[in-house]
Formats: structure tokens, sequence, C-alpha cells
């Protein structure tokens, strides 16, 4: 097993004064040559933003774009039609920027703050035609079970959101005391385990709260629970 520790501490901080900005992997003024990507996981950013405020039009291309509500509300507009949707916490929103799209997200609310993760996925198909999805989850779902909120549009997956590449983005919620296995796909892939709260433990290494652990060239690893714990898997190629 093949492992890899980035410890929320070591993540790029950004003070905007309306956007609190973590960066997992170099984005921004934030580079780092060791945290460029893992695998086709380029981007995961954690996020806080001021009531009110947000990201202004701007463009995307060949990227697949995946966003997760954490807390509060918030709004998307693009120039495919949609006109400032809401998307709320155990939602997941999709873009698949492909030839190129334009779009705008803001804090939705006038008095509380909206927390998310936005992550980028490098696409196994260039210049597709741009799409948006957006979908609920159910969270009792995935009390101390997996569940699956991304997929491949290439795979017959049902109940998930669809992006142009062989990647798999899931939550578990974990009471403390368990233990739970996680089964990586193929050999090829590898799985970045973010810890949104809590505590566990993986291959002998403690992850707190917002610690992350890429894990590759195993068939699965173990996950113990020593604090009740939220985790996002995003699962893609390594090599691709």
């Amino acid at each position: 097993m093949k492992t890899i520790i980035h410890k929320s501490d070591s993540r790029g901080f950004a003070n905007h004064g309306w956007l609190q900005a973590n960066h997992s992997f170099s984005f921004a003024n934030f580079y780092n040559p060791e945290k460029v990507h893992f695998g086709a996981l380029r981007v995961l950013n954690d996020d806080v933003v001021a009531p009110k405020m947000g990201f202004g039009t701007h463009p995307h291309n060949n990227m697949e774009i995946i966003t997760i509500p954490l807390k509060g509300i918030l709004k998307h507009k693009d120039n495919m039609g949609d006109e400032w949707i809401p998307v709320k916490p155990g939602e997941v929103q999709i873009m698949s920027a492909g030839t190129g799209v334009q779009h705008s997200e803001i804090n939705g609310s006038a008095d509380e703050h909206l927390g998310l993760f936005q992550i980028w996925v490098m696409p196994n198909k260039q210049n597709v035609k741009p799409r948006y999805d957006q979908k609920a989850f159910d969270v009792s779902e995935r009390k101390n079970k997996l569940q699956v909120l991304v997929t491949s549009i290439d795979e017959d997956y049902e109940g998930s959101l669809k992006i142009h590449q062989d990647a798999i983005i899931s939550r578990i919620d974990l009471d403390k005391g368990k233990t739970f296995e996680y089964t990586i796909k193929s050999k090829n892939h590898g799985v970045y385990v973010m810890n949104i709260y809590g505590k566990i433990i993986i291959n002998n290494n403690p992850l707190e709260t917002r610690d992350a652990i890429g894990v590759s060239d195993t068939d699965s690893f173990e996950i113990n629970v020593e604090e009740d714990s939220s985790l996002l898997f995003i699962e893609v190629p390594m090599v691709f």
C-alpha cells in the first residue's frame, strides 16, 4: 500500500475577506510541487463564503467540476440556461465544462456563511458538450454505509451523478468504534480520503478533522473510527 498524508494545516490558505479558502492542491496563488494533483484529482478546495458574496462570471473548459455544499445555500448561474439554481447541503452539483462554459456561484443567504467543497477532476474525454446536473442525496443513506454520489458517465450505475472520468466520489458517516473496509475499483485507481470531521485511523495514520490521506497500490484498506466521523472519498485513475 502506498499512502500520502496531507494534514489540514499543510493546505494552502487564502483570506480574501469575503472568502476563506483552503487548497489541498496547488491553486491560484498557492503552489507546492508535491501537491499538484492526486491521479486525475486536480483540485479539492474547502471554501467558506460570506453572506451575499461569491464568484462572478468566469470560464472553465475541459474539467469535471463537482461541488458539495456543507452548510448554507449555494446559488449557481451559467450560460447553458441555468438561472440562479439553489444547491443545498445534502445535494451535489456537477458540471462538465467541456468545450467551454461560463458560470457564477454566490452565497444565496443574506446572513449565513456558505461552506462547500469544490472538486476538479481531469476528464478522460476532451471538448465534450458542456452539461450541468445536481441531485439530492438522503443523509440517512450514508450512516455507516457507503453512499455513492458520482460515477463515470460510461457506467450504468443508477442513482449517481455522472462525469467524464472513471472516478467514484462517495461519502460515509461512521459511528465511533466502527471499522469500515473500503475496496478500490482497480489496480489503476487510488483514493483520496478527506476526513470532513472526527477522528479515524488508516494504515496506522491518525487523521483528524480536515486531514486527508491518498491511498493507492492496494486492493482495499481499513478505517478504524475513534470518534464519530464523516468521510469524503474521491477515487480516481492514478494514470490517465
